[in-house]
């Protein structure tokens, strides 16, 4: 990739994800590029599904004039303008990045042909994914805990999947084991998007979507087309902490897919680990306090974020060290076997 468009990448990335601004950097050199490439298409995804004024058949249209764009400089460029003079995308950050867009994805034909089509593929599967579920969502949650599997294999699980072909492009021991590791990449994404949908229902709530299973709170006596205040049901609480076992039975898949990344590759275990050790911690706070009424109240602090980073990095390098600090980390969550979560259970697209 030129000096520019690595430039460019980098001055944006701080801008959309602290988070990802932190992990990225970790990972080998000859990935950086693209997964910092790769994030930045995802978020730009992301502005379009996230806004709430936007008719369903225009997200639609600025899904295809964006995924037009991975070989059309022309496209890419249209998608920007159109979007930008739509006046719906309000975030000064976010208008920055679409506003980028055409450089973005210049940026993506400078990549090696392995690695734009991976992140093809994930792209591809994020905007058509996404452009369907424009029809399902609603202020009441999802109609059933399969489509809520489904929506975070095409927001999360795929991103998994593009990760681990990146991976094993580079290292042989991951390309040998490359079809287990994608099976538990799935798992991985759905448990980080997991967390993500209980930390942020609240936040969600307020734009008129929830990403909440009904079902999952039928069956503990709660209608959530029906109930208000929701925070004060029981049935609601209990199946929070149902669905924060859910997500920690997925990280521990996760966790299983850092440790088979050899103890060489650092960058790329402190990249896995730091993420589930921050969903870990966030469902301790989830799990903690079932009723809570806002994000705020579960969002790990800094500090907790810092010795996250910290005891991670430390243990990477060994894996008795590893399992051990992935254990503290599970300490107290909600734990179920996996005949428990049904059809919550991570599946990849190829095995349905």
């Amino acid at each position: 990739m030129k000096p520019e468009s690595l430039a460019l990448q980098n001055r944006l990335l701080p801008g959309v994800s602290r988070t990802f601004a932190l992990t990225i950097p970790q990972l080998p050199e000859t990935l950086r590029p693209a997964i910092t490439n790769a994030y930045l298409l995802c978020r730009i995804a992301d502005t379009v599904e996230d806004s709430t004024e936007m008719a369903p058949q225009d997200k639609d249209i600025h899904y295809q004039r964006l995924l037009a764009g991975l070989g059309d400089g022309s496209a890419a460029q249209t998608f920007a303008t159109t979007l930008l003079e739509s006046g719906l995308i309000h975030d000064p950050l976010e208008r920055e990045l679409v506003a980028e867009t055409p450089s973005v994805l210049r940026a993506f034909g400078e990549l090696p042909q392995e690695q734009q089509a991976a992140l093809r593929d994930c792209l591809h599967t994020m905007c058509q994914g996404m452009a369907d579920f424009e029809h399902l969502k609603s202020p009441y949650g999802l109609e059933s805990s399969s489509c809520m599997r489904d929506y975070c294999y095409i927001v999360a699980g795929c991103v998994g999947e593009m990760l681990t072909r990146l991976f094993a492009d580079t290292q042989p021991q991951i390309h040998a084991q490359r079809e287990e590791m994608l099976r538990l990449s799935v798992a991985f994404g759905q448990g980080l998007q997991m967390t993500n949908i209980l930390k942020d229902v609240w936040d969600d709530q307020q734009r008129g979507i929830c990403w909440l299973p009904r079902d999952v709170f039928a069956a503990r006596g709660i209608d959530l087309t029906q109930a208000e205040n929701w925070q004060d049901h029981p049935g609601y609480r209990e199946g929070i902490r149902y669905l924060v076992g859910v997500a920690h039975h997925h990280l521990q898949l996760a966790q299983d897919y850092t440790l088979r990344i050899p103890a060489s590759e650092v960058g790329m275990r402190r990249f896995c680990s730091w993420s589930i050790g921050m969903a870990l911690s966030t469902l301790r706070n989830i799990a903690a306090q079932p009723g809570y009424s806002s994000g705020q109240q579960v969002k790990i602090s800094r500090r907790r974020m810092r010795l996250i980073i910290a005891a991670n990095s430390l243990s990477v390098r060994n894996d008795t060290l590893l399992r051990g600090v992935f254990l503290l980390g599970r300490h107290r969550l909600p734990y179920l076997q996996a005949a428990d979560i049904g059809p919550l259970q991570a599946v990849a697209r190829r095995d349905r």
